[in-house]
């Protein structure tokens, strides 16, 4: 999905220029975000605590199908992205496809790539048009953290397993002498899905703050970033900028985790989370646990034009690499967007002039930040070429995750769908989505603004 020029501006003839470059360097059909939407974000266990991630998910589908008034007849695949998932909707795309209303012979696929899972779903979307096996594709994510699976300890699970061959061999009381070698704790002990790295152990939280004492990042700066991203958030949704992106559950379209009129008095109160009693992180800094469902539209531009939609951005390129786990495992977004960037010979400074980036926590997304511009780390990793310094007055100004919540399977299309919208509104040319996740992985992509 390589798109190149010498030096892009904002401009309809220099994008009709690189759009024709485009389609014709590559023979590949050109790949359009036509809309997006998303429930509201809402604290686990509030207002979803009934639903499961499919109903989400099907609630999302459904929203969008309905807003853009698509003929589901036109829909070719359906991709979803999720993180814990329940055994019984292990494909949730397909299922929620179905319970959605769409025709029986949509195929569908999940995939699961931690908090960057949707972008996976809309990139793979994207590859699918590019290779000519669709046109139009519904892509998202869900997550729920009302309704995690909670097994028994490993012990017990292999006692019941094995517990039908006892009972035929021995019957009653063989199967109570089966159980009875158990040990106690085994047998009342549960297992909860952890926010923690499978390969180190590690909290993501405790990850994040030892990220930030790397970088220097200290808690007065998390917090204010904080307060930033609550404001912001609020300011939105009062504006009206969410309006349409934002679809109702049960008449309303409030995100309940938006704390307007935040303060870093009232955030500064809060103790460390993780790493006590010194650390930086705290529940406040901290994206909190979210309930939630997002779904957008991809299609061809030729497809979206033969339809009669107005798309809102192009897909240009993207990128996913992985980092070391151990010691900068939340540092992805900066190896990935400057692998895109160089890739398709743009500035980070000069050229983008929308991003979205993630905050799975302040000090995260300071980090971040902070290696992007540091020309020692340039010199330790990009041959000496910093990625560049992002404008504050250009990032995450409808607010992030901190405030807005994360589903770890939604987010991905929602920095999507909002940058393409904000790529209308403010007229830029190109937009930075970007996103850490679990595992050291990362995620970038640019967007063009469609010109309509």
């Amino acid at each position: 999905m390589l798109f190149k020029s010498s030096r892009l501006i904002s401009s309809s003839a220099k994008s009709r220029a690189t759009q024709a470059f485009f389609t014709t360097a590559t023979n590949q059909p050109n790949v359009v975000i036509v809309d997006g939407v998303r429930l509201p974000f809402a604290m686990t266990s509030t207002i979803y605590q009934d639903e499961m991630a499919v109903d989400l998910q099907r609630l999302a589908f459904k929203g969008l199908v309905d807003k853009t008034a698509l003929d589901r007849k036109e829909i070719d695949y359906v991709i979803s992205g999720t993180v814990i998932q329940e055994v019984r909707t292990s494909n949730i795309a397909r299922e929620a496809a179905i319970n959605a209303g769409l025709p029986n012979h949509i195929g569908g696929h999940t995939v699961s790539m931690a908090c960057i899972s949707s972008n996976a779903a809309i990139c793979a979307a994207a590859d699918k048009i590019k290779t000519g096996h669709a046109s139009v594709v519904l892509a998202g994510g869900c997550e729920t953290f009302s309704d995690v699976p909670i097994r028994l300890t490993r012990p017990m699970r292999q006692k019941l397993i094995t517990l039908p061959k006892a009972m035929k061999k021995g019957g009653a009381l063989g199967a109570v002498k089966h159980m009875l070698g158990l040990k106690m704790k085994d047998a009342l002990a549960l297992e909860t899905p952890a926010i923690a790295n499978y390969s180190t152990g590690e909290v993501m939280g405790v990850s994040s703050d030892r990220l930030s004492a790397k970088f220097g990042v200290g808690r007065d700066d998390q917090d204010e970033y904080t307060v930033r991203s609550h404001n912001l958030a609020a300011q939105a949704h009062e504006n009206g900028f969410y309006k349409g992106e934002v679809i109702s559950y049960k008449g309303s379209t409030e995100e309940n985790g938006i704390k307007g009129g935040s303060t870093k008095e009232s955030v500064g109160k809060l103790k460390p989370a993780f790493i006590k009693p010194h650390g930086t992180h705290t529940a406040a800094n901290s994206s909190f646990l979210t309930d939630g469902a997002s779904a957008s539209l991809i299609m061809s531009e030729e497809k979206a034009l033969e339809l009669g939609f107005k798309p809102l951005a192009y897909l240009r390129d993207y990128s996913f690499k992985s980092c070391d786990p151990f010691e900068e495992l939340l540092l992805g977004p900066t190896y990935c967007s400057q692998e895109v960037l160089k890739r398709n010979n743009l500035d980070l400074e000069s050229d983008i002039g929308v991003f979205e980036i993630h905050e799975a926590f302040a000090g995260q997304i300071l980090s971040n930040l902070t290696a992007m511009d540091s020309q020692k780390f340039a010199d330790e990793h990009f041959d000496g070429k910093r990625v560049g310094k992002v404008d504050m007055d250009k990032m995450n100004t409808k607010g992030g995750s901190l405030a807005l919540g994360h589903p770890f399977g939604a987010t991905g299309s929602r920095l999507v769908t909002t940058a393409a919208r904000r790529l209308q509104m403010e007229q830029e040319r190109f937009a930075l989505i970007a996103a850490c996740a679990d595992g050291g992985t990362g995620h970038a992509c640019i967007l063009e603004r469609y010109d309509n």
